[in-house]
């Protein structure tokens, strides 16, 4: 059956003017300038010695680009690119009191959204837009739709009705088991993104110029020096959180990874995404906060980890 559920917790930076694109392009890893309309885009936004600040949900309209990102980065992250606006013809705001989100996924989603919508996006990170909401194909098989706040209560109800309710957090949950890292406070500066995968979900451009920390970057993709990758695995006791730390028999008492991402498990326990020493996810034996603490068991991604750049 469809599955549905209210997304909380989301914050949303708009940019517009003529030099947007021109502008993100030089600031965020991912790939701006060939962003199509009507396309969405995985990426992350660095330090200049290349440790993420924030990841995030890029996606291009007629109207200019969205950044999709976690509340309670939503504010420090616009200041931040706001300064170095400058002179360039770009206008940035907080989108977030425009829109309400919801989500749809599960057998049968697409045929309901294309009922209460019209129309339903037909490729991966593809875009449909009316005039009541906009509908985004994200990985997994699931659909992000955004709504009006001034309209959007009559086709939340729309999209809602004939589903089965799901908790706002299962919706991180499908987050982490399609692979896809989000920053938090917590794991701030932690990582550079090749230890998330993001160059594995589309989130990570090596062709493209200079942005904050790109040096960093290419170097570690260029000279094979990547030693963590990120991993999805299973915690049947405890309650994981963003930043905890995992040990492995191989490193003793020294931290061998770090959660990025926990969500309870629909089964009973909790997921997590990993960021593990590789060395570490072939031996196997990741334990939890503690050398001697509950294991983890390793569970596939939807793409495959490649160890080697």
């Amino acid at each position: 059956m469809t599955k549905y559920c209210e997304l909380t917790g989301l914050g949303l930076i708009r940019f517009s003017g003529d030099d947007a694109r021109a502008f993100l392009h030089s600031q965020l890893t991912c790939e701006v300038n060939g962003l199509d309309v009507n396309r969405s885009v995985y990426g992350a936004y660095c330090t200049p010695k290349g440790r993420i600040l924030a990841t995030f949900l890029l996606w291009r309209t007629a109207q200019g680009l969205t950044m999709q990102l976690p509340a309670a980065l939503r504010e420090p992250i616009q200041k931040r690119l706001a300064m170095y606006v400058l002179r360039s013809k770009v206008k940035v705001e907080d989108a977030g009191a425009h829109y309400t989100a919801t989500g749809l996924w599960g057998d049968g989603a697409a045929s309901h959204l294309d009922r209460a919508l019209g129309a339903v996006p037909q490729q991966e990170h593809g875009l449909v837009v009316s005039a009541d909401a906009m509908a985004i194909r994200l990985p997994g098989d699931r659909y992000e739709i955004l709504l009006p706040a001034d309209s959007g209560p009559a086709m939340a109800e729309k999209l809602r009705t004939g589903t089965d309710a799901a908790p706002p957090d299962r919706w991180q949950w499908l987050d982490l088991r399609a692979g896809v890292p989000v920053i938090t406070p917590p794991t701030q500066e932690l990582f550079v993104p090749q230890m998330v995968n993001l160059d594995l979900i589309g989130g990570l451009s090596y062709s493209k110029g200079c942005y904050p920390g790109q040096e960093i970057v290419a170097r570690m993709h260029f000279l094979g020096t990547l030693k963590q990758r990120m991993y999805r695995a299973h915690l049947a006791a405890g309650e994981p959180q963003p930043g905890d730390k995992l040990y492995s028999a191989d490193l003793g008492d020294q931290a061998s990874g770090t959660v990025v991402n926990a969500a309870a498990a629909p089964e009973g326990g909790f997921d997590v995404l990993a960021a593990l020493r590789i060395a570490a996810a072939k031996s196997g034996g990741v334990r939890w906060k503690a050398p001697d603490g509950p294991e983890l068991t390793l569970l596939p991604l939807p793409y495959e980890v490649t160890t080697e750049d």
